[in-house]
């Protein structure tokens, strides 16, 4: 699987549990101990809003704080799924993979941009199905492809603060793997 289908359906299934979001959970914690349901959602639509961005070729800089703040408005759901639809769009262009994007630390192709998108989705979507009470159990073909990047790339991450240090996996599933190898 590329990089923008791994994107593409990463994104597609966290809008599906966002779905599952009742107006009560909005407030509900999460694994992420800085953000509620509300938060991990407008961070993950945050994402989603940088993509047609960077990878049109703007700079950081370029976009500037038009992106920071609540993204969600009066109908987060919908601001979710607008979001995700404009970032789907931009990574199915041709050139899309091959586009440079410049991101905070450099310059990179944009199948490594939109992999990293990937890996965001299927993370964050385990932990918005923890919050809820939903279904927990993630696409394993996506778990394959974010285990991938993670066993080479957890320390970098972490070191950025993406997730905490790593803890004993529950069981040898490579979901579990995963999940233990990026603190949840």
């Amino acid at each position: 699987m590329d990089e923008a289908t791994a994107f593409r359906r990463a994104s597609e299934d966290y809008v599906r549990l966002a779905r599952e979001v009742s107006a009560t959970q909005w407030a509900a914690t999460t694994p992420c101990a800085e953000w509620d349901v509300r938060a991990l959602v407008n961070h993950v639509a945050g994402e989603y809003l940088w993509v047609p961005e960077l990878m049109a070729g703007r700079t950081i800089a370029d976009v500037g704080s038009r992106l920071d703040g609540d993204l969600l408005g009066d109908d987060p759901l919908e601001a979710l799924v607008n979001a995700a639809r404009d970032a789907q769009a931009a990574a199915r262009e041709d050139d899309a993979l091959t586009r440079v994007v410049h991101l905070s630390f450099g310059d990179v192709p944009g199948a490594e941009y939109l992999k990293q998108m990937a890996v965001d989705s299927v993370l964050h979507s385990w932990d918005l199905a923890r919050s809820i009470g939903s279904d927990e159990t993630l696409n394993p073909e996506l778990v394959d492809f974010t285990y991938d990047e993670m066993r080479r790339h957890a320390e970098d991450w972490r070191s950025g603060g993406a997730f905490g240090p790593a803890k004993e996996p529950a069981d040898d599933s490579t979901q579990s793997l995963l999940l233990a190898l990026t603190g949840r």
